[in-house]
């Protein structure tokens, strides 16, 4: 591939359009006239966490926001924007915070390696690692970057029911589920971390219950490798 005009790329770009017209004609015509997807992920801009391609939907069916360390951050303008649009105006039904095993971003901010622009960024995941400093001390090096992984989903998962979005479109009776998932580089797939809010009431029952079951694994995960 050269790096002046990237013709590989485009060139990729002309087969997928075509096999996918083969495959579905009229694809893109239907497309071009409407957006309904169900479904909201936010995710890591990890390159190898591609959101349709994981859970096999195609383009249209998924609205993604992505950003480093799959972060909801309240004063960030650009993923409420992305929540306001997608619950407001497409309607959609589920918004998923999905990480990844082996998160670099949130490696570096456990180990607090810098990088950069970005370590101001990463101070939210480390806010998480802070909060849960005790358990995560007490797991073996070697688990601690996956489980604040988890920790980090389950936060932001939090923090997207504690949007003014997400907290009006409930108050007013719409159908809106928040999820936290988290998907293994290793072996491709993907588990529900059973962080699962369908209203403002079940916010505070949803994370303590979801955090109590992860670390109750991370333990058991812990007491295996010392065995």
């Amino acid at each position: 591939m050269t790096a002046d005009n990237l013709q590989e790329l485009f060139q990729k770009n002309r087969d997928w359009a075509a096999a996918t017209e083969t495959r579905e004609p009229g694809f893109f015509t239907r497309l071009l006239q409407q957006q309904t997807p169900q479904y909201l992920w936010i995710g890591c801009a990890d390159s190898r966490v591609p959101a349709n391609e994981l859970v096999g939907l195609l383009p249209g069916e998924l609205f993604v926001h992505r950003n480093v360390a799959n972060l909801l951050v309240h004063s960030d303008l650009n993923a409420l924007s992305v929540i306001q649009y997608a619950v407001d105006a497409l309607m959609v039904r589920h918004v998923i915070v999905v990480g990844h095993s082996n998160c670099g971003g949130v490696r570096a901010a456990l180990e607090n390696r810098r990088a950069g622009l970005v370590d101001n960024w990463l101070r939210h995941v480390q806010d998480v690692r802070d909060l849960h400093d005790g358990f995560l001390a007490g797991l073996h090096e070697s688990l601690r970057v996956d489980a604040l992984v988890e920790l980090n989903v389950l936060e932001q998962a939090r923090n997207v029911c504690r949007t003014t979005v997400v907290a009006d479109a409930w108050q007013r009776g719409q159908s809106v589920v928040v999820h936290g998932w988290v998907y293994g580089l290793h072996n491709g797939l993907l588990e529900d971390l059973h962080i699962t809010a369908a209203s403002n009431d079940d916010v505070g029952l949803a994370y303590d219950t979801a955090l109590a079951q992860l670390k109750q694994r991370w333990r058991q995960r812990q007491a295996q490798l010392t065995a």
